[in-house]
């Protein structure tokens, strides 16, 4: 009964902390990502004009649509350099509610007094040394002239504006260590695209689900382009904590099968251990159905409270963790210092049926055995 019950406990457990590593994820990128993000299916960059933007305003649902050019460039800051990915976005983008709450130092407006602002990450103000408040040293940002001839003269080879940094976010090392924001009219600039986005952000109604607006701008736009969702945007990594998570059920429910071999031997010593007794029952007129349920029933009695009390400490061991975290992650992160646990009721309905279904097979052939008893040798021991 202790070797189901800790067994299917540790399923339990294991079962939430994937649970919560996908919620974790989910919550860092629906900080960083917009609710559906409209790229093409090939290619880097698509024209965007008043007509594709009338179409997209058009579909029920959409609330604000953010224009986006994103690129890598180098960047130099006094004596420190690195390539970071930059975004440029349009005006509306802190009505997508991204980063408000992720600025650390400075605020979030891109463009104040008609002077505008790059909002860094903090991986990459600790790279460079960034100083938000020191306003005679600006990121010098580079990137790649489109140019077919050759210049010996490397200055030549790439286009470079400055821009003062006025915010410091910190949301997740991925996000910190990488993106830089500035102002759309800047990236386009700079990266010389004109009326060329590399994808669109748009926000929704409340009214509708991102779901049905998401079914929708597809059907408007067509097959060249696609429309993702949050969980589409990061698709792959989901892909792998589900797939792990699908491992680890596999791997502790083997567990639980040997677990329950403790179930098999022990019937089966008590099969041979009340041979008469069998007997007897046999000689009062008992059924062979009649003693094999005996022996299922106990079976099933150690399987069910075994299991019973491992869920009961499973959850409250998950309860635990998810109020006062006394299990920590082990490193420094801005997201959350414990690890993340989630109770989901299909984990302990699975973990039930599976712990069923091992008992019932462990129990078969021990009942089984105990129908085979032979009345006349098993009633001479007494």
């Amino acid at each position: 009964m202790l070797a189901v019950c800790f067994g299917s406990m540790a399923l339990v457990i294991a079962l939430s902390v994937f649970n919560g590593l996908e919620d974790l994820l989910l919550s860092i990128h629906r900080s960083f990502d917009p609710e559906l993000k409209v790229s093409l299916v090939k290619g880097k960059s698509f024209e965007v004009n008043q007509d594709l933007l009338d179409k997209i305003n058009n579909t029920n649902g959409i609330e604000e649509i953010t224009q986006v050019i994103e690129d890598n460039v180098y960047v130099k800051y006094k004596d420190s350099e690195m390539v970071v990915t930059l975004k440029g976005v349009s005006s509306n983008f802190l009505k997508q509610n991204q980063l408000n709450e992720s600025v650390v130092y400075g605020d979030p407006d891109l463009v104040k007094n008609n002077i505008n602002y790059a909002l860094v990450g903090r991986g990459i103000q600790y790279a460079l040394s960034i100083s938000p408040s020191n306003d005679f040293y600006q990121l010098q940002i580079h990137y790649p002239r489109k140019t077919k001839s050759i210049n010996p003269d490397p200055s030549r080879l790439t286009k470079r504006k400055s821009i003062l940094p006025g915010g410091i976010f910190a949301l997740e090392k991925q996000y910190d260590d990488n993106y830089i924001f500035v102002p759309l009219e800047f990236a386009e600039d700079l990266v010389d695209y004109n009326s060329r986005r590399t994808s669109l952000e748009i926000k929704t109604n409340d009214q509708f689900s991102v779901a049905q607006v998401q079914q929708a701008l597809q059907t408007t736009l067509g097959q060249d382009y696609q429309v993702l969702n949050r969980e589409e945007q990061h698709s792959d990594v989901l892909k792998v904590i589900k797939i792990e998570k699908l491992f680890v059920f596999f791997i502790f429910s083997f567990i639980l099968i040997i677990a329950s071999f403790n179930i098999f031997f022990s019937l089966t010593m008590l099969v041979i251990e009340k041979k008469p007794d069998v007997a007897i029952l046999y000689a009062l007129g008992a059924s062979k159905k009649f003693i094999r349920n005996i022996f299922l029933t106990e079976g099933a009695i150690i399987a069910f409270s075994g299991s019973l009390l491992g869920l009961i400490l499973g959850f409250l061991f998950c309860w635990a963790q998810q109020t006062f975290g006394f299990i920590s992650m082990g490193m420094e992160t801005s997201v959350l210092e414990a690890y993340p646990v989630k109770l989901v009721m299909s984990d302990f309905v699975l973990t039930g049926l599976v712990i069923i279904v091992i008992a019932f097979l462990a129990s078969v052939r021990p009942a089984n055995q105990a129908t085979k008893s032979n009345l006349v040798e098993n009633l001479s021991h007494f």
